[in-house]
C-alpha cells in the first residue's frame, strides 16, 4: 500500500535503471578482437546471484583462459561451488555462439592444466579456448541473446502450450544433461510447494540470507557503483531507503517491511508457476556441472525465442544442512535415480518481458 501510493505520487522516474549498469546489452560495439567480441556476449550469461564470477586471461595470442573469480564465490548457499561452476557452462555456451555468428569454432579444452575436486575451485583455469576462423554458421539462437532474461515475476495462470513444451524437450543439446518438464498440474503444484518452502528455508537461516543481503544493490548509485549482485531500484524502494525502511539491516531483521517484503515477494513468484523443469546429470564431476550449465543457457534462448518466460529456482538444490530433508523430498519427486545429480531447476510459464539485469564491463573480468 505504501508504495502504491508513493509511486502515485508522480515519482515513476526516479532512480531509473542506471544506463552505465545495462550497457554491456549492446553487445561489443567497436570491438575488433574477436576474442573481446564474443566475450561481450558471453559476459551476459545467466549465474548465481548475478554475482558474474568469471576471470578471463588474454594475454596469450589467439587463447582465451578461463578461470573462477573466487572473491565471488557464495559459500553459504553453494558451499561445493557446484552453482558457480554452471553459471561457467553459460559463459562458455554464450562465447560459443558469439564465437560461430562471426565464423569462429570454438576450441574448448576443459581444465588444460587438471580437473578440480568435485568440492573445490582452485586458481587453475576452467577451460583454454581457441578461436578458429573455419566459416562456421551461425547458430539461430544467438540472435536471442541480447533478449534472454531470467523472468523473477509471477507468471500468468496459463498452461504451458504442449508445443512449447515439447520444443524445449526437442532442442538439441551439448553435453550429458537430461532434461524433465513437468506440466501436469498436480505436479505442477507439488513443484510449487517445493519451491516455497526452500526460499522460506534460504531467507529464515540467518547466514544464507545474510549472503543475499551482502549482495542486495539498493537504488541507482549503488547498482552504477557495483553492476553486480541483486538489484532493487526505483520509486518504491527509492522512498523506502529514504524513509529508512529498506537497509540491510532491516532486510535482515524478522517483522521488518524490508524482511517481510523478501519474503512476500519470493513467495508470490514461487506460487505462480505453471510449470517446472529440471537438468540432471549421471554425474557431479565438474565437467557435468559445466555442461549442465551449457545445456541450460541454451535451454533459456529457446524458450526466449518461442516467448516462454524462464526462471532458475534452484534453491532446493543448495547442499547445506537446513536444506537437505527437503532437498530428498524434492528428488524423490523428481524421480532421481541413486547417484543422479539434479543440477538446475527452473519455472517455466508467460509473462511480460523484464528489463535486463546489471552486468560489469568487460574490462572488469580481465587478468592483468
Amino acid at each position: 500500500m505504501v508504495g502504491a501510493a508513493l509511486v502515485g505520487g508522480g515519482l515513476q522516474g526516479c532512480d531509473r535503471m542506471p544506463a552505465s549498469a545495462v550497457a554491456p546489452w549492446a553487445g561489443p560495439g567497436s570491438e575488433t578482437d574477436p576474442r573481446r567480441r564474443a566475450l561481450s556476449w558471453a559476459l551476459l550469461a545467466p549465474n548465481p546471484h548475478n554475482m558474474q564470477p568469471w576471470l578471463v586471461d588474454l594475454r596469450r595470442e589467439g587463447e582465451i583462459m578461463l578461470h573462477v573469480d573466487r572473491t565471488r564465490l557464495l559459500p553459504e548457499t553453494d558451499p561445493f561451488a557446484r552453482q558457480i561452476v554452471i553459471g561457467h557452462g553459460t559463459f562458455l555456451e554464450l562465447l560459443a555462439l558469439a564465437a560461430g555468428a562471426e565464423g569462429y569454432r570454438c576450441a574448448i579444452e576443459y581444465f588444460p592444466e587438471g580437473q578440480p575436486a568435485p568440492d573445490d575451485v582452485t586458481e587453475r583455469p576452467l577451460a583454454r579456448i581457441r578461436l578458429q576462423h573455419d566459416g562456421t554458421a551461425a547458430d539461430p539462437l544467438f540472435s536471442q541473446i541480447p533478449l534472454r532474461r531470467s523472468s523473477k515475476e509471477p507468471y500468468h495462470q496459463t498452461s504451458l502450450q504442449s508445443e512449447h513444451a515439447q520444443a524445449l524437450r526437442g532442442m538439441p543439446r551439448s553435453g550429458v544433461a537430461q532434461l524433465t518438464i513437468a506440466t501436469d498440474a498436480t505436479r505442477a503444484a507439488l513443484f510449487r510447494s517445493i519451491t516455497e518452502q526452500a526460499m522460506l528455508i534460504e531467507l529464515e537461516t540467518p547466514r544464507t540470507l545474510k549472503e543475499s543481503i551482502d549482495r542486495l544493490r539498493i537504488g541507482a548509485d549503488a547498482i552504477a557503483a557495483q553492476p553486480d549482485g541483486i538489484e532493487l531500484h526505483g520509486p518504491f524502494f527509492w522512498w523506502l531507503s529514504r524513509l529508512g525502511l529498506m537497509t540491510p539491516e532491516k532486510a535482515m531483521t524478522p517483522g521488518t517491511t524490508a524482511y517481510q517484503g523478501g519474503i512476500d515477494y519470493a513467495l508470490g513468484w514461487a506460487r505462480a508457476t505453471p510449470a517446472f523443469g529440471w537438468l540432471t546429470t549421471a554425474a557431479n564431476d565438474r565437467l557435468s556441472q559445466i555442461e549442465a550449465g551449457r545445456a541450460y543457457v541454451r535451454l533459456n534462448l529457446k524458450a526466449t525465442e518461442l516467448g516462454v518466460a524462464m526462471h532458475p529456482v534452484s534453491q532446493v538444490l543448495q547442499e547445506y544442512p537446513e536444506m537437505a530433508t527437503l532437498q530428498r523430498e524434492f528428488l524423490s519427486a523428481a524421480g532421481a535415480m541413486p547417484g543422479q545429480t539434479v543440477q538446475m531447476l527452473f519455472r517455466l510459464g508467460y509473462c511480460e518481458q523484464v528489463p535486463p539485469s546489471p552486468r560489469r564491463p568487460l574490462d572488469a573480468l580481465m587478468m592483468s
